[in-house]
């Protein structure tokens, strides 16, 4: 039996080729719907029949989580009452790989009765529903990845992939920051990263604070015992001035050998270590600690008094 794997591989260049070949469609068009949305001043809605409605659900859940308000509606529900969530100052994004779907067609004049601007998203811009959309985005595809060529397989890939592309240069026009995706997912793993900061996780009691006058051997135990690998030095108002490691004790070691012990926390100590303040995001402190290499960050006031300790698997939420 041919492996099946070849049939697999065969699919993915299929489906990946369909959306390259987006590329080069492109034009003006989606220029303009990307305006139409950004200066939307209700709602998008989108719609589809059948694999184009499942792909136009998924596009309006992805733009309605990055920023712009959007829902899906199935055109045959509009028969049904639907209709009165549409204002003109929505906007319409029609989904048909023909262009030629009955029901959707039958939706439209209600859409263009409302005076509600209309993009759509077809493979075909001859069809009736590129005629009566005021900005046309044409999702054309060779063939589908189906071995019949009938499944809609390459060309609802296509067009989700659209989809994704509108979602994404909205989102550039809008700045959207990382604080603002985590306001649209609050409850989900990402929102509870992008949202909790410093003073949420930080270690705040029983913390590794040795004087710098410490000799080293000394110095060891309190690190050892603190179980975070270091040790924190303070002045005497509370002000945190240098940090050693458990690293830094073993390269002095190495260097003093039996002249170890006679040597105190000053002489190894790192100081201005890196701080952040209690309202820092536990994202920019990973960053932190990526950029310099570092497991710890100590956690201070503005005046840099000692609040607590974040390591890195504190930030593993």
């Amino acid at each position: 039996m041919k492996n099946v794997r070849t049939y697999a591989i065969q699919c993915l260049q299929d489906e990946a080729k369909a959306v390259l070949d987006i590329i080069p469609q492109l034009d003006e068009n989606f220029d303009k719907a990307v305006d139409m949305m950004l200066h939307c001043h209700g709602k998008i809605i989108v719609t589809g029949v059948g694999k184009s409605g499942h792909i136009g659900a998924k596009i309006a859940a992805t733009l309605a989580s990055t920023g712009t308000p959007a829902f899906y509606i199935n055109p045959l529900d509009v028969y049904h009452g639907d209709l009165g969530v549409m204002t003109p100052d929505d906007v319409v994004l029609a989904l048909s790989n023909s262009g030629q779907t009955d029901e959707l067609l039958r939706f439209i004049p209600m859409v263009l009765h409302m005076k509600v601007p209309i993009i759509g998203m077809t493979g075909n811009p001859n069809s009736l529903l590129a005629k009566y959309s005021n900005a046309h985005i044409k999702v054309w595809v060779e063939r589908e990845a189906c071995p019949l060529n009938l499944a809609p397989t390459s060309s609802t890939t296509a067009a989700l992939a659209v989809g994704d592309a509108l979602a994404i240069a909205l989102m550039q026009e809008r700045n959207f920051k990382p604080g603002d995706f985590a306001n649209f997912h609050p409850g989900g793993e990402l929102g509870k990263r992008l949202l909790t900061t410093a003073a949420d996780v930080m270690r705040s009691e029983e913390m590794p604070v040795i004087p710098e006058e410490m000799h080293l051997g000394e110095a060891i135990i309190h690190v050892s015992k603190g179980k975070l690998g270091l040790g924190v030095t303070l002045d005497d108002s509370g002000r945190i001035i240098g940090l050693i490691t458990d690293g830094d004790i073993r390269r002095a070691m190495e260097k003093w050998q039996a002249q170890f012990f006679d040597h105190t926390v000053k002489d190894i100590m790192t100081p201005h270590p890196k701080m952040v303040l209690p309202t820092t995001k536990i994202t920019e402190i990973q960053r932190i600690m990526q950029r310099h290499k570092i497991h710890t960050v100590l956690v201070a006031d503005q005046q840099k008094h000692l609040l607590g300790i974040v390591d890195h698997y504190s930030c593993m939420i």
